[in-house]
C-alpha cells in the first residue's frame, strides 16, 4: 500500500513521455493527447486520494473536486466553440494561466517561510514565481496581439531597457532572499511582491514589441516558461510527476523555440532581450515597379488540370475563411486527374507552431502529404503550379534578396522557382509583417483576388466543367 502513490506518478511520467513522444507524429497525435490525459488523470487521482503511507484523503477535497469541475466544464465549452483562427489566441490564454498557477503556489508558499529559509528551497519559490508571472503576464499581451486588441508597442533601446529590467530582478531576488534569512517571510513580502512586481513589467515589455511573424516563436518560448514553472513547484514539494511534467514541457517548448528561431533566422538571446521583430524598418521592401496580373478563375483550374505537379501553400489567411475543406476538395479533384499535390508547410506559418498541420488535418489531409519548408523548397523548380492560399511573409522573395527587409535572412518557401505562381487574396493589403510582397510583381505570378474560400469553390466549380 505504501507504494501506491509512487506507482500512480510512475504511471502518470510514463504517460506523459508517451503521449508526447505520439504527439510528434500528426497521424498519432490525437491518441498522444489522449494518453497524455490519461497519465495527468492518474497523476491527480493518486495525489487527492493516496500518500506515502497508502489510502488517504487530501484536505479541501470538495473545494479541490469543484475547481476540477469547473475548469471541466470551462474548457471544454471553450475548446468546442474556439474557431481555428482564433486557436492560437486560446493556447496563449491557456498557457498564461498554467503560469499564474505556478506564481500563485510561490505566493501562497512564500506566506509559510520562517527565518533562516535554505537556499534549496528559495530558488524554487522565487523561481515559479517570477517566471511563472513572466508566462502569464506575457501570454496575456500574446493573447490581446493575436485577437488584434493591443497592438506593437515599441521604443529606442528598448532591448537594452528589458536586459537591465532582467539583472532588476536578479538584484530584487538577492534581497528578497537576505530579509528571508534575516527576518522570516512575513518581514520580506515587500522585497517579495517588489520582484513580483518588476516580473510583471518584464512581462509587458519582453512581448509586447514583438510583431510580424515572429509571434510562434514567443508562444513557443511562453509555452516553455509555463513548463519551467511547473517544475519548480515539482522541486518545491517533491512531487515527482510535477517535475517530470514540467521538465517535459519546458524541454520540448525551449525545443521547439530554437526551431522557430532558426526558421526565422533569429537568435534565442535575441528572443530573450526582446529584439524579436524589431529589426529593420517596416518599409525596408519595395516593390521593382512592375505590374500585377489578374487571373480568373477559369484561366487557374485549367492551368492546374493540366499540370504534372500542384504544389498548395496554405497561410493564416485559409485559416481566417475557413477554407481547409473546399482545399481538399480542389486536392482530391487535381488528384482524380492525375496531378501529384503536396503542400508546403512553413514552419511559421499562421500564428502559432503547427497551426497549418492542425488546420489541414481538420479537413483529413494525408499527413504525408504536409511537406516541411526544408523537404519541399527543392521541389519548387519542378512544379508546374503553386496555390499560395492566405500566405504572404512566407514566401515573399525579399527575405532572400532585399537587406533593407525587416524579414531579410528568414528562411522562406522557394515558391519563385516554380514555373505559375497564382496568390489568392481578398486585396493587395501587406501580410502580418506589414510589408510589401515582391513575389506579387513576379512575371510568372498571378493574382485571383476574393475570399479563400470563395475562390477555391470557384476552382472546384470550374474544373468540374472543365
Amino acid at each position: 500500500m505504501e507504494h501506491l502513490l509512487e506507482i500512480a506518478y510512475l504511471i502518470g511520467s510514463f504517460g506523459f513521455i508517451v503521449g508526447l513522444k505520439m504527439m510528434g507524429q500528426p497521424d498519432s497525435a490525437r491518441k498522444g493527447n489522449l494518453v497524455a490525459a490519461f497519465g495527468m488523470a492518474v497523476a491527480v487521482i493518486g495525489t487527492l486520494f493516496l500518500d506515502k503511507n497508502g489510502f488517504h484523503v487530501i484536505g479541501n477535497l470538495g473545494y479541490i473536486l469543484a475547481a476540477i469541475l469547473l475548469g471541466t466544464v470551462v474548457g471544454t465549452l471553450m475548446a468546442k466553440r474556439v474557431q481555428m483562427t482564433a486557436m492560437p489566441e486560446m493556447v496563449s490564454l491557456f498557457n498564461g494561466m498554467g503560469g499564474l498557477a505556478a506564481a500563485l503556489i510561490s505566493i501562497i508558499e512564500w506566506q509559510h517561510v520562517e527565518t533562516g529559509i535554505a537556499l534549496g528551497k528559495f530558488i524554487p519559490i522565487i523561481a515559479g514565481l517570477i517566471i511563472g508571472t513572466v508566462s502569464f503576464v506575457g501570454s496575456m499581451v500574446a493573447w490581446g496581439k493575436l485577437n488584434g486588441k493591443i497592438g506593437d508597442f515599441r521604443f529606442p533601446g528598448q532591448q537594452y531597457i528589458n536586459a537591465v529590467v532582467l539583472i532588476l530582478i536578479i538584484t530584487a531576488s538577492v534581497f528578497t532572499f537576505q530579509a528571508a534569512d534575516l527576518g522570516g517571510g512575513h518581514e520580506s513580502m515587500t522585497q517579495f511582491y517588489i520582484t513580483m512586481a518588476i516580473a510583471v513589467v518584464y512581462g509587458l515589455l519582453f512581448v509586447f514589441p514583438i510583431g510580424g511573424a515572429d509571434m510562434p516563436v514567443v508562444i513557443s518560448l511562453l509555452n516553455s516558461f509555463t513548463g519551467v514553472a511547473a517544475a519548480c513547484g515539482g522541486f518545491l514539494y517533491d512531487n515527482n510527476v510535477m517535475l517530470m511534467g514540467g521538465v517535459l514541457v519546458g524541454s520540448a517548448g525551449t525545443i521547439l523555440t530554437v526551431v522557430m528561431c532558426k526558421a526565422m533566422n533569429r537568435s534565442l538571446t535575441n528572443v530573450l532581450i526582446g529584439m524579436v521583430g524589431s529589426g529593420g524598418s517596416s518599409s525596408g521592401s519595395t516593390s521593382s515597379g512592375g505590374s500585377v496580373r489578374e487571373f480568373q478563375a477559369t484561366d487557374v483550374a485549367i492551368m492546374m488540370k493540366y499540370a504534372s505537379k500542384v504544389i498548395i501553400v496554405p497561410g493564416y489567411g485559409l485559416a481566417v475563411a475557413q477554407a481547409q475543406h473546399v482545399c481538399h476538395e480542389l486536392e482530391n479533384m487535381l488528384v482524380a486527374e492525375g496531378v501529384d499535390v503536396k503542400y508546403a508547410i512553413h514552419p511559421v506559418a499562421g500564428r502559432m507552431p503547427g497551426h497549418m498541420n492542425v488546420l489541414l488535418a481538420e479537413s483529413n489531409v494525408e499527413y504525408d502529404k504536409l511537406i516541411e519548408m526544408e523537404h519541399i523548397n527543392p521541389e519548387f523548380t519542378t512544379t508546374d503550379v503553386v496555390l499560395v492560399v492566405g500566405a504572404n511573409d512566407v514566401v515573399n522573395p525579399a527575405a532572400k534578396n532585399d537587406p533593407a527587409s525587416p524579414i531579410y535572412g528568414m528562411p522562406i518557401l522557394d515558391v519563385d522557382q516554380s514555373k505559375q505562381i497564382v496568390v489568392l487574396k481578398r486585396s493587395m493589403k501587406s501580410g502580418y509583417a506589414g510589408i510589401e510582397n515582391d513575389l506579387f510583381f513576379d512575371p510568372k505570378c498571378g493574382m485571383l483576388f476574393g475570399d479563400a474560400k470563395d475562390s477555391l469553390q470557384k476552382l472546384v466549380n470550374e474544373l468540374k466543367s472543365v
